[in-house]
C-alpha cells in the first residue's frame, strides 16, 4: 500500500516515514501543501496522512483542492489543534479521519488500516434542482450555471432542503437538522436564513424556489424531471 505523508516538521515527519516503512507501507513524504497538491496529481495513493499546519497552502486548502478535482483518495489529518471547530473544519472538507498530536503510533496504523479497508469513498452525488446545482463535495451551489455564494450555514439550509425536494419542514425539523436539537439563538432564525437564501437565489434568478407553507413550515419545490 502507497502512503503519502505530509508533514513540515523534519522530525515528525522521519518518524511517520520510518514507521510506516516498518509496517509495510511503501511511503512518500512531502513538507509542503503545494509539493502534495502537485505530487498527487502525477502519481496515485492508496492514503494520504496530512498535517493540517503546513507552509504554503495548510492542510484544509491541500484537501479542499484535491475534492475539487475529483481526487477522492482517503486523508488522515492530522494536527496539533484540538478544537472540535478544526475537526469539523477539516472533516466538512473533506477529510476521512482526523488524529489529534500527540498520538500513540499504533492507533495511527489503526486508522489507516480502517481507511484502507473502506477504499476511496464514492464522490458525493450532486443535488439538482430545477436550474440549481449544488455539489456536497466542493460546496458549490450554481444557478442557471451562475456561482451562487453562500456563508457555510447558508449552505447547510440548502443542502437539506435539495435532500427532501417538495416536503414541508417545520421550522423546529430544519432547526434540528441545521443547526442543532438544543439550539438556543434567536427563534426566528430560521425565517432570517431562509430570507438570505431568497435573497440570493429566488430575487436574482426570479424564481418560486422556497416557498412559505403557511402554520406549517418552509418547501422547495422541485419541478417533475
Amino acid at each position: 500500500m502507497k502512503v503519502l505523508v505530509v508533514e513540515d516538521e523534519p522530525r515528525m515527519q522521519a518518524l511517520l516515514e520510518r514507521g510506516m516503512s516498518e509496517a509495510g507501507y511503501s511511503v512518500r513524504a512531502v513538507g509542503d501543501g503545494h509539493d502534495a497538491v502537485v505530487l498527487t496529481g502525477v502519481e496515485a495513493f492508496d492514503v494520504i496522512v496530512l498535517d493540517v499546519m503546513l507552509p504554503g497552502l495548510d492542510g484544509f486548502e491541500v484537501v479542499r483542492l484535491l475534492r475539487k478535482r475529483e481526487d477522492w483518495t482517503p486523508v488522515l489529518m492530522l494536527t496539533a489543534r484540538d478544537a472540535v471547530a478544526d475537526r469539523v473544519a477539516g472533516l466538512d472538507g473533506g477529510a476521512d479521519d482526523y488524529l489529534v498530536k500527540p498520538f500513540a503510533f499504533s492507533e495511527l496504523l489503526g486508522r489507516l488500516r480502517a481507511l484502507l479497508r473502506r477504499g476511496a469513498p464514492a464522490r458525493p452525488a450532486v443535488l439538482c434542482c430545477g436550474p440549481v446545482r449544488l455539489d456536497p463535495a466542493t460546496h458549490v451551489v450554481t444557478c442557471q450555471d451562475e456561482l451562487v455564494e453562500l456563508s457555510a450555514r447558508e449552505f447547510a439550509l440548502l443542502e437539506f432542503f435539495m435532500r427532501c425536494p417538495n416536503q414541508v419542514m417545520s421550522r423546529t425539523t430544519l432547526i434540528e437538522h441545521v443547526w442543532d436539537y438544543n439550539y438556543d439563538g434567536f427563534s426566528n432564525v430560521v425565517d432570517v436564513y431562509v430570507k438570505y437564501l431568497r435573497d440570493k437565489i429566488d430575487r436574482v434568478y426570479a424564481l418560486d424556489f422556497i416557498q412559505t407553507v403557511r402554520g406549517a413550515g418552509y418547501r422547495l419545490t422541485c419541478p417533475p424531471e
